[in-house]
């Protein structure tokens, strides 16, 4: 007869029943109503007043029963914590059983039971554990360890179990290893500033000797082991990858990635003119390509780690363009995942064939799939200057087909085009034209506004076109709106005389508007003498004579990825720090790769070393659907609360949406604190530079920079590092710097350039020496960029 028996309802009474078998003499009768326990409690019954009873059933030899019981104290000892001390006596005596199957249940099920009370009368158990004969009980141990350390983690260094753990590594089975290195990892992951796996040469010979013998998931924890390595020279990186390699053909995708990303890393430190590094590249390919024809779920994890490696290498696939094709029954998420990567791949070499295949795309029936496929087109046009002309008439094709979507998304596509390649396909702007009345999306109409505007002098009838957008404005977006004043003002600009009206009308339709983006009040909008020359009307409105568009900023690095969307339930969080006429911003790009819809979004900052905090609150006025990425500004400014981080510029952020809370640390630069008042007067500079102890003085060189001293001067300045003078000693040119911090910390800086010479030395004081290491970062971020 089955188990299924257990389940089946029983008469009144059956905790009584339960209790006088659980007591019985016969062996057999104990096992089965110990069954009936585990049955009850496994469909939600609460059997918690057998507790006493179903522990005294713990004094067997019976290997089954013992299983049972055990599984009833990891269930219930949490809310009898009084009553699991009854078990110690039995754990601590089942911990010597001569059956290490014994042994290793009493330390498992210890590792299970989280309860204070307890866990100090467990450690001599688990220290003998640990040194068992056997291997299987070793390895169980390993992992108990972990599990001991969630709970209390100063009871477990106190006990010198980490140290007892770093020995397992030496450990002469394969599977103890393993198991060692997966505590130690997930100890170090809750820890990171602890220094647990201090890997050298001999410890990661003995893991690469457990890796060949252990089994599949044990290979995995040494390899994402081996991936935290930093091997001391190229010769050593070599001879890793070489014995990492067979890896590559394992029938665990998880261990084929793992092994992938040991060998992505270690290859940095490999010279690209090594017969090795070309041997190595060519067999990266076939297993990652393998990867692709598992189930659509694997695919998708298979095809994001592709993405990154493409990122960084895409050698590796330039051949295998040809499986990143999209097949009809792909799931959307590996559709998109897949165009992605074929534009990272595409090259002047396969331009005709990826082109094909998008053609192709832009006729499915999937919309959101047609919409991504055509701005492909536009991202490979931008991508391959070569391919730019046959993207255009492929883009012209799809116009063509007069399918509204299709149209609309191959002219926002285009602007972006004109936006690279200025005056070289104005030819296309008629057919453009033609479907002028079909946009019906913000996104396309301010696209088409732009390309009126842009190129107003080559269209005859520019102004009419203009002025027919005029006749809806309140009740076009913002983006319209916007696009519709800019394009205006610039046909202004190329034909006053005969657009005054024009101008004059957007004008008065915009500062009617209550919006901020639109800038002064209607009252000081609109100027008086609006028929006068350019230079006293427009300017007095605009201040052309000023500079449009040119405003000073400090250097802005490029997006980075700050919290993966694996780790924040599909919300990809990407950002960078900007610093603009004394603001700071965060500019954020959101992406939404779950499938449900996002909404609800605020951002908080934690203490910081120089009080970060959100001047506003998080602002995504739409909620995100799934695939959708929103960008958005979040300003910041210094009066939050203050606390030394380590780094200095590390900042713990917190973002909330209906979802869940998630977390994520970022570095941020350190010129976005310079501040514009940091330019110092020279008297005072030599006075500060004589007061402040030599011990502040660091010394740093800056190296592979091919830049004379005005660019220098000129760069650094754009990024509030002021230069108060500067001299020339036996063809050394010498810059004296200075900049100011925004909590008003100076710092004073030496700049050595030797013309001819690409290695700059850099000579920093300050009465904070903490910041110099960050400032000069600060320094060959701004200058090699």
């Amino acid at each position: 007869m089955t188990d299924s028996k257990y389940f089946t309802t029983t008469k009144k009474g059956e905790i009584f029943e339960l209790k006088a078998e659980l007591n019985s003499d016969k062996k057999e009768k104990k096992k089965e109503a110990v069954k009936k326990v585990i049955a009850s409690m496994t469909v939600g019954k609460d059997v918690s007043a057998l507790f006493p009873d179903v522990v005294n059933c713990m004094q067997t030899d019976n290997l089954e029963l013992k299983k049972l019981v055990y599984l009833y104290l990891m269930n219930y000892a949490k809310s009898q914590p009084d009553m699991a001390i009854m078990a110690v006596n039995t754990f601590v005596k089942d911990c010597e059983d001569p059956n290490p199957l014994i042994r290793a249940l009493a330390v498992r099920t210890m590792g299970c039971i989280r309860v204070d009370k307890i866990t100090e009368y467990l450690c001599e158990p688990l220290r003998k554990c640990l040194k068992d004969e056997d291997p299987y009980v070793r390895k169980t141990a390993a992992v108990c360890v972990a599990k001991l350390h969630d709970i209390n983690a100063q009871l477990v260094e106190d006990q010198g179990f980490l140290d007892t753990l770093k020995d397992l590594i030496s450990d002469s089975n394969p599977m103890v290893v393993a198991n060692a290195v997966a505590a130690l990892s997930e100890i170090a992951e809750s820890h990171p500033s602890s220094n647990l796996l201090d890997l050298n040469p001999q410890s990661i010979n003995k893991l690469l000797t457990a890796l060949n013998e252990c089994t599949e998931w044990g290979q995995i924890f040494i390899l994402d082991c081996l991936a935290n390595y930093t091997p001391k020279d190229d010769r050593e990186a070599q001879s890793i990858c070489e014995r990492v390699t067979p890896r590559l053909s394992h029938a665990n995708s998880a261990v084929v990635l793992s092994a992938v990303k040991v060998l992505m890393k270690f290859m940095e430190m490999l010279s690209k003119d090594l017969d090795y590094y070309g041997t190595l590249l060519k067999k990266l390919a076939p297993p990652l390509v393998t990867l692709l024809s598992a189930e659509p779920e694997l695919q998708y994890v298979a095809l994001r780690n592709i993405n990154l490696i493409v990122q960084k290498r895409p050698e590796i696939l330039k051949h295998e363009m040809k499986v990143f094709f999209v097949k009809y029954n792909d799931p959307i998420y590996v559709k998109l995942e897949k165009l992605d990567i074929m534009i990272r791949l595409a090259s002047q070499a396969n331009i005709a064939q990826v082109l094909a295949e998008l053609k192709e795309y832009a006729t499915e029936v999937d919309v959101d799939f047609v919409r991504k496929a055509v701005r492909a087109i536009g991202r490979c046009a931008i991508k391959v200057e070569q391919s730019a002309e046959r993207c255009v008439s492929t883009l012209l094709d799809l116009i063509q087909t007069k399918v509204n979507y299709v149209v609309q998304e191959a002219i926002v596509v285009i602007k972006d085009i004109f936006r690279k390649y200025p005056n070289k396909y104005e030819s296309v702007i008629a057919t453009l034209c033609e479907n002028l009345d079909s946009l019906d999306e913000p996104e396309a109409r301010a696209a088409m506004i732009w390309i009126v505007g842009e190129y107003a002098e080559r269209i005859d009838n520019a102004d009419e076109l203009l002025e027919s957008f005029l006749e809806g404005f309140h009740d076009e977006s913002t983006q319209v709106q916007l696009q519709l004043l800019t394009a205006i003002v610039k046909l202004f600009l190329k034909k006053p005389t005969e657009t005054q009206e024009l101008v004059q009308q957007v004008l008065s339709l915009a500062t009617q508007i209550g919006d901020p983006s639109f800038g002064a009040p209607p009252a000081a909008a609109v100027p008086a003498r609006l028929g006068a020359p350019i230079s006293s009307g427009l300017s007095d409105l605009f201040d052309l004579t000023s500079g449009v568009g040119t405003l000073s900023g400090s250097y802005v690095a490029p997006k980075a990825v700050w919290l993966p969307a694996m780790k924040a339930k599909g919300l990809e969080i990407s950002g960078t720090f900007t610093r603009q006429v004394g603001s700071i911003s965060m500019d954020l790009q959101l992406t939404n790769k779950a499938l449900q819809v996002m909404t609800d979004f605020a951002i908080q900052f934690n203490r910081n070393s120089f009080g970060l905090a959100p001047a506003a609150p998080l602002q995504v006025h739409a909620p995100l659907s799934p695939n959708q990425t929103v960008e958005t500004s979040l300003p910041l400014n210094t009066v939050g609360s203050v606390m030394k981080m380590e780094p200095l510029n590390n900042l713990q952020v917190a973002v909330k949406n209906n979802i869940d809370v998630f977390y994520f640390s970022t570095l941020y630069p350190l010129h976005i604190l310079f501040v514009e008042d940091g330019k110092m007067d020279r008297q005072m500079f030599l006075a500060t530079w004589k007061d402040i102890p030599n011990e502040n003085e660091a010394q740093f060189q800056i190296r592979d920079c091919a830049l004379n001293a005005e660019t220098v001067s000129s760069k650094l300045q754009s990024s509030n590092i002021f230069t108060i003078a500067k001299r020339n000693v036996e063809g050394q040119d010498m810059l004296y710097q200075s900049l100011k911090l925004t909590n008003g910390i100076w710092v004073l800086a030496e700049l050595r350039i030797q013309p001819g010479n690409t290695s700059f030395m850099l000579s920093l004081k300050c009465r904070a020496p903490e910041v110099s290491q960050h400032v000069y970062q600060a320094y060959e971020t701004i200058l090699k960029n």
